[in-house]
């Protein structure tokens, strides 16, 4: 089987986390079956991004990705390439990685996981 074109790294024990990618793989069903996009949980595969310098706990705080030629793609960067290649959903990776929305963008996906990684340290979910 070919390398997929993307997989996401993400934590299975944050529920919202959780649910967002569930449904993400229920856009992508037939991407997944043939292997095009990946989703794995980073808790049990806790260093498979260690070559690049990322460790558990960054991934439980942003999303992470890798594309089929290695690149790391990281938090906003990786819901717009899961949305480049979810039907429907193009217009949203338009919307949101254009120059003039992309560092809003980033912005403010950064600070919900910040938001998001704290109140799942409070609930114990590690």
């Amino acid at each position: 089987m070919a390398k997929p074109l993307l997989t996401v790294w993400y934590n299975t024990r944050c529920p919202v986390c959780d649910a967002g990618i569930s449904r993400q793989k229920r856009r992508l069903i037939e991407a997944v079956k043939a292997g095009r996009i990946e989703f794995r949980d980073i808790n049990a595969e806790p260093t498979a991004l260690a070559r690049y310098g990322i460790g558990l706990e960054d991934i439980r705080r942003r999303l992470h990705a890798t594309d089929a030629g290695g690149k790391l793609l990281v938090g906003a960067d990786v819901a717009v390439a899961v949305w480049l290649i979810t039907p429907g959903e193009g217009w949203l990776a338009t919307l949101f990685s254009n120059p003039a929305t992309l560092p809003l963008t980033r912005y403010a996906y950064d600070r919900f996981a910040d938001l998001l990684y704290a109140w799942n340290r409070r609930k114990g979910r590690w």
